[in-house]
C-alpha cells in the first residue's frame, strides 16, 4: 500500500510531537507520501497509537518515547531511528507549543518563559544538534523547524510563546547558512491558529475568538495545511529552498 509515487519516497522522516496535532497528522501524510516515520512524543500512550495507525494502513513508522528537552532522550531517540530504518533525511521539528500561562513579561510567570524556551527553542536546538549529523551522513537531507504567527507580528498575551518561536526562525536562518555546503536544507513552516484539539481547547477560553478567527482571511487554519507545508520544505521539490519560514497562516499576518 505504500505509495510508490510518493514525494518522500525512500525518505526516513523524524517528526517530534508526533503524537497528536499537526505532527500526528504530519506523520499520516509523510507515510502515505512513502517515508518511513519516527514518531516521537513524550505521551507513550499517543505516540504508540499513533504509528500503530500507520502501520495498520500497510505504511512504515515506529515509536520512540522522547523528551526533546533531554539530551539523553533526544541522542537515544536519533540513534533509534537508524537502528529501525537505516538512516535518517529528514527531521520535523513540531514538538512545542503555548500555554494558558503566557501573558505579556510583566506578568508571565517566570516558569512559563522557561517552559516556553526549553520545549520549543530547546527541544529544535537539541534534536537538530544530535540530527543533523546523520543527515549528513545520509548524504543530505531536510531539517523543518515548527515557527508561528506570533514570530511574524506582535501578539499580545504570548511573549514567552514568541520569544521561543521569534529565536527558531533566527536559528533556522543561521542553520540554513551554517550547514547548506553539506547538503542539508533548513526552512521553518510558519502556522496560524490552527485547529487542533489543544487550541480550539485555548480558544474556548477566550473572549476573542470570534474576532481571531475572522482575521483567518481564508478560513482556520487545519492541521492538513500545516502538514502539507512541511512536507514540501522537507522534499526534493523544495531542492533549492532553504532559510525560508512558509507561512500557512490563511492572511492572519497581513491582515
Amino acid at each position: 500500500m505504500t505509495n510508490s509515487q510518493g514525494m518522500l519516497q525512500g525518505k526516513v522522516a523524524l517528526i517530534t510531537g508526533a503524537g497528536t496535532g499537526i505532527g500526528r497528522t504530519a506523520a499520516g501524510l509523510f507515510a502515505r507520501n512513502g517515508a518511513r516515520v519516527m514518531i516521537a512524543d513524550i505521551d507513550a500512550v499517543q505516540g504508540a497509537a499513533a504509528a500503530e495507525e500507520i502501520v495498520a494502513a500497510g505504511l512504515q513508522a515506529a515509536f520512540v518515547r522522547t523528551d526533546v528537552t533531554d539530551p539523553d532522550s533526544v541522542k537515544a531517540c536519533v540513534a533509534a531511528t537508524v537502528a529501525a530504518f537505516g538512516k535518517l533525511d529528514i527531521i520535523y521539528n513540531n514538538a512545542g507549543g503555548s500555554s494558558m500561562q503566557d501573558n505579556d513579561v510583566t506578568r508571565a510567570p517566570f516558569d512559563e518563559f522557561w517552559r516556553a524556551i526549553r520545549l520549543d527553542l530547546y527541544g529544535t536546538w537539541l534534536v537538530s544538534h544530535f540530527g543533523i549529523p546523520e543527515i549528513i551522513k545520509a548524504g543530505g537531507g531536510a531539517v523543518v523547524n515548527a515557527a508561528s504567527v506570533v514570530a511574524a507580528m506582535g501578539w499580545p498575551g504570548k511573549d514567552a510563546y514568541t520569544a521561543a518561536k521569534g529565536a527558531i526562525v533566527a536559528l533556522t536562518r543561521s542553520m540554513a547558512v551554517e550547514f547548506a555546503a553539506q547538503g542539508v536544507r533548513v526552512n521553518a513552516v510558519s502556522p496560524g491558529v490552527t485547529r487542533t484539539p489543544r487550541v480550539v481547547a485555548q480558544l474556548e477560553a477566550l473572549e476573542t475568538t470570534q474576532r481571531l478567527t475572522a482575521a483567518h482571511l481564508l478560513g482556520m487554519v487545519e492541521p492538513i495545511d500545516v502538514a502539507q507545508a512541511a512536507m514540501f520544505l522537507a522534499s526534493d521539490a523544495a531542492a533549492r529552498t532553504t532559510g525560508h519560514v512558509m507561512a500557512v497562516d490563511s492572511g492572519l499576518s497581513i491582515s
